[in-house]
């Protein structure tokens, strides 16, 4: 699994002109399912995601956890990381599961994160969704369960 973490201000996904998840202050995470994903890459993920210390501290410091500064999060399903643009123009999506593979592990990624003590929110699994965001940092971090990068 691969995932895209971004600490917002704020977020929103919308989709057919409704407004389905949005938090405040928190973690965005984009997701992605390769075909040879198991629960333990969405265990890693999303133990990695709610501890991983990008909130500032008194002092200033990137110490906090999203889970420790009880932050929020919003998760957005988006098979587009699993993308190979290395040959040609048009990227290869073959690397990602196929949507059927795909949703019940990142359903059941949803709840290792609740389990964790973050509710997630999340978009629709699948759908066109638009997503509006403020970056706060600019604080964005790649995460591969396969530790790829």
């Amino acid at each position: 699994m691969r995932a895209v973490v971004q600490r917002v201000s704020a977020c929103a996904v919308t989709v057919r002109a409704e407004v389905v998840a949005h938090i405040d202050e928190g973690v965005l995470a984009y997701v992605s399912v390769e075909p040879a994903d198991d629960e333990q890459d969405a265990d890693y993920l999303a133990d990695k995601i709610v501890n991983l210390r990008i909130f500032p501290d008194a002092q200033g410091k990137m110490n906090l956890s999203a889970l420790s500064a009880r932050k929020e999060l919003l998760v957005v399903s988006q098979f587009t990381l699993h993308a190979d643009a290395r040959k040609g123009r048009r990227p290869s999506y073959d690397g990602a599961a196929s949507p059927a593979e795909a949703e019940p592990l990142y359903r059941r990624f949803l709840e290792l994160v609740a389990a964790k003590g973050i509710t997630p929110q999340a978009g629709v699994f699948g759908a066109f969704m638009e997503v509006t965001y403020t970056n706060r940092g600019p604080v964005t971090i790649l995460l591969d369960s396969k530790r790829l990068f």
